[in-house]
């Protein structure tokens, strides 16, 4: 199986990349712990301004896969925003096992990033571009840049075309949807390569005793 190793945060890449799904599920899997016991991703944005509903949209298009098995927090129909994130995030380390988040956000950026999707460790701090003073969220950071930041930021962010927003939420659940599937068949492999060398001991050892 060919694969893109070391794969190093911070890292960007632009949506239409070639095998930009690939990449960024390799990156995914090198990052993220798929085996934690309490993985949550948290999709941060808004259904009301076009340039936030990165978030919303993946949270919707992981909900809808029935083969994601992890907790996803947000989504068009119930979003994560700034009138509820502080709440969600208490109530989501109100637990006994500490939760690791990835938390999914648009972003605004310069004109040459616009379309990129950066992933790096640590928190996302929502509301930023906007000048709103929210809490910081998530172990590793999944950031979309939707359009040009510097100048009437929330303007910007309500007259961003959907598509880029769709477009990117999609090619981002895709890959986080393929890193899952790819974890789970390693999961397989590593398990009945193990089985294999369980019923190779035994024959050994029968022939040891024999």
């Amino acid at each position: 199986m060919n694969t893109i190793p070391n794969l190093l945060l911070p890292y960007s890449l632009h949506h239409e990349s070639k095998n930009a799904v690939w990449q960024l599920s390799t990156l995914f899997l090198e990052h993220i712990p798929f085996h934690h016991e309490r993985l949550i991703f948290c999709c941060i944005g808004s259904d009301r301004c076009t340039g936030d509903t990165l978030g919303p949209l993946t949270g919707s298009f992981l909900k809808k896969s029935v083969s994601f098995p992890y907790d996803v927090v947000g989504s068009l129909e119930d979003p994560l925003h700034a009138l509820n994130l502080d709440a969600t995030i208490q109530q989501l380390h109100n637990h006994t096992t500490k939760p690791f988040i990835i938390a999914i956000d648009a972003c605004l950026g310069s004109e040459q990033n616009v379309g990129h999707i950066s992933v790096q460790s640590g928190p996302i701090f929502p509301g930023k571009a906007v000048k709103k003073q929210l809490p910081p969220i998530g172990d590793i950071s999944v950031k979309g840049i939707v359009n040009i930041g510097g100048f009437m930021e929330m303007l910007v962010l309500q007259n961003t075309r959907l598509h880029i927003s769709y477009a990117m939420a999609e090619k981002l659940s895709r890959a986080l949807l393929l890193a899952a599937h790819r974890f789970s068949l390693k999961s397989i492999e590593d398990s009945d390569h193990n089985a294999d060398n369980d019923d190779t001991w035994q024959q050994v050892s029968s022939l040891d005793l024999g």
